[in-house]
Formats: C-alpha cells, structure tokens, sequence
C-alpha cells in the first residue's frame, strides 16, 4: 500500500496561468550550465573568426588569437552573468522593449570590458614588450570596433530569442488545445457515468452518495486548472484516488487497485492530471470489458535524482474485445512531460500478452535538467 498520506480534500491552489504574459519578453537562463557552456564556446569561435578574418602572419596569429579569445571570454561571461541577473526583472517589458533594453545592457558589458582592457594596458604602460602586444594603443579605434561587433552578433541573437520564444508559445498552445480537446472529450462520458452511479446511491447509501458528489467537485475542480502547470505529487496522486474512489462505487469489488509506492520526494512536482488519465484509461480498456475482476497495480519509486511511476493494467481474456484506443491521453501527457521537463521527462509504453504499462519518469526535484 500506499506510503504518501493522502488528505481527505483536494487543494485549489493551482489557478491557472495568466494569459497576459504570452507577448513577454523573454530570455533564456544565462546561468545554466548548458548555457554558460555555449557562452564559451560561441565566444571562443568567434575569437577564431575574427582572427582568421584579419590575417595576421603565423608569428603573430596565436598572440592576436589569444588576445582576442580572452576579452571576448570575459565579455561573455559577464554579459551573460548580468543577463542573468536582470532575467526576471526583464520579463516586465514586451518583446520590443525588452530586445532594446537587453542589447543596451550588452553594450554597457562591451564598454566596459573594453575600457578595463585599455586601461590596464596604460597603467601597465602599453609598449612593444606587453601592452603592443596584448592591449590596445587606439582608444576609440578598439572600443568603436568592439561595439560595432557586438551589434553584429546581438541582431540575429536577439532575432533568434523572439523566434525560439514564439516556437515554445506555439507549442504550448497546441498543447494546451489538445488538452482541453481531451477534457472535453472525456468530461461527458466520464459526467454521464458518474451522476448514474450517484443517483443509484441516493437511493442505496446517502452517505456514499454525498461523498461521490464531493469527490465529483474535487475531480472537476482539478480538471479546470492548467494542464501545463506544475502541481506536488502527492496532489496528483490524491487526484487519482479520488477518480479510484468514484470508479469504485460503480464497478464495485471488479476494480482492484494496488498502490505500491515507495519515499516519495516530497518536493517533487509534475504536470496536473498525468496521473489520474492513466489510471481512467486502465479502467476503461483492462477492467471494464472483462466480466472478471482485475487488479491495477500503480508503482512509484524514486533514486534521489528522478520519481519513476508505472500504472498497469490487465488485458481482457482471449475472446473478448479490447476497447479501441487512440493514443491521444497518452500523446497529450507525453507532450506535456517534454514542456515541462525536456529530455528528462518521458513516457513509454510495453505492451504484453496479457497487461499493458505505462511508465513516467520525470525529476525528483521538480525541475528540468541542463547537465
């Protein structure tokens, strides 16, 4: 049985988002690894670049090389950390103010760099020893020639920002109509079955029956909130016991669950209603054609760094139709965990002769990874 303790009532924290941001500008997170990571690797190219676009001979290409590379390393670095810093106070501007408020403030990270550069080679004293060959003599020359390349490189940069954003909102408005074409999809078939089951209550167990209306509320209530936003676990689990106990109340002793899970990261986070769906559709293709009872096992573990989930069920017996199926919660839910997580969030399928899994494996700390 279960080891997460499940209260008797859903939250209603999770609102959905506000559409207000969609038109935001917006950057990417500077301080991830992976990004740091480009920063120096596109920083070191160019430094190549603009080496080999200059022609110098072989005695001097690796001290222009490496002259060029470490100011461009630190302009990088420091442009970046900066960004970085002011991501979210960015994110109060619309996309036009903000690409002009974010290639101002490179600019500012490219100036004074440069001056830094320059300076220190007078207070080193700039001769052909030290300050010839690693600092600049030509203040204005360096500084408007600097300024002139990081103008360069932030248009399409800038460019490639606004389209990578628009692509993330596109995908995320299909996938949340795909959501809500699945609700309303499910919503009717799952409303008529269930107000049966409670009428059928009324008259035979009132107190059941005024249970079922609570959980009805709280499953509904859940359905509305937005599907790509990130809920704790443990509410997503209660969500799914919830929709167990409604099932429950009209298949009676045919449906079986076991729930086998173990610690549970309480920080971790997913995707509202991933779980529950996946345990609807084991219900409707592995209890409900089989006259026989079934059991549903749903397990979940955890190795400190990500939570797999895996719900299965039975397959009807040789002889009895199985429910056509397609694919779409699964392909909804598939999609949603790849928004919310990248790469670190999947969803697989196995198919045997008699029982059908479906595993989740997502982060245990609720975040996507960029290692």
């Amino acid at each position: 049985m279960s080891s997460v303790p499940m209260p008797t009532r859903l939250s209603t924290s999770g609102a959905p988002r506000s559409r207000g941001n969609a038109d935001r500008f917006a950057l990417p997170d500077l301080c991830a690894p992976l990004a740091v990571f480009g920063v120096v690797l596109a920083s070191q190219l160019l430094a190549l670049l603009l080496t080999l676009a200059g022609q110098p001979g072989w005695f001097a290409f690796y001290s222009r090389l490496a002259q060029t590379a470490l100011l461009l390393l630190w302009t990088g670095l420091i442009g970046a950390a900066v960004l970085c810093r002011l991501r979210q106070w960015l994110t109060r501007f619309a996309v036009p103010e903000g690409s002009v408020v974010t290639y101002l403030v490179v600019m500012a990270c490219v100036m004074a760099v440069s001056e830094t550069a320059f300076w220190l080679g007078r207070f080193l004293g700039a001769g052909p020893d030290l300050g010839g060959a690693w600092f600049p003599t030509d203040h204005w020359s360096f500084l408007s020639r600097n300024l002139a390349i990081a103008t360069l490189v932030m248009a399409p940069l800038l460019r490639y920002f606004y389209v990578s954003q628009q692509w993330q909102r596109n995908v995320r408005r299909e996938a949340e109509a795909r959501l809500n074409a699945l609700q309303a999809r499910i919503r009717p078939h799952f409303l008529f079955n269930s107000m049966n089951t409670i009428a059928a209550l009324t008259r035979s167990n009132p107190v059941a029956a005024e249970q079922a209306v609570e959980d009805l509320a709280d499953l509904f209530r859940a359905s509305l909130r937005d599907g790509l936003q990130l809920i704790p676990l443990q509410e997503e689990l209660e969500i799914a016991r919830v929709y167990e106990r409604m099932e429950q109340h009209r298949l009676g002793p045919r449906l079986q669950v076991e729930w086998r899970l173990g610690a549970l990261p309480a920080a971790a986070e997913i995707p509202g209603l991933t779980i529950q769906p996946l345990l609807e559709n084991a219900i409707y293709h592995g209890i409900e054609p089989s006259p026989q009872p079934g059991v549903i096992s749903v397990f979940g573990e955890s190795d400190g760094n990500f939570i797999r989930i895996a719900v299965t069920n039975p397959l009807p017996p040789a002889g009895l139709s199985s429910r056509p199926g397609h694919g779409l919660a699964l392909d909804n839910i598939r999609e949603r965990l790849e928004l919310a997580f990248g790469k670190d969030g999947t969803l697989t399928v196995e198919a045997e002769p008699d029982r059908y899994t479906v595993t989740l494996v997502f982060p245990a700390n609720g975040v996507r990874s960029y290692a």
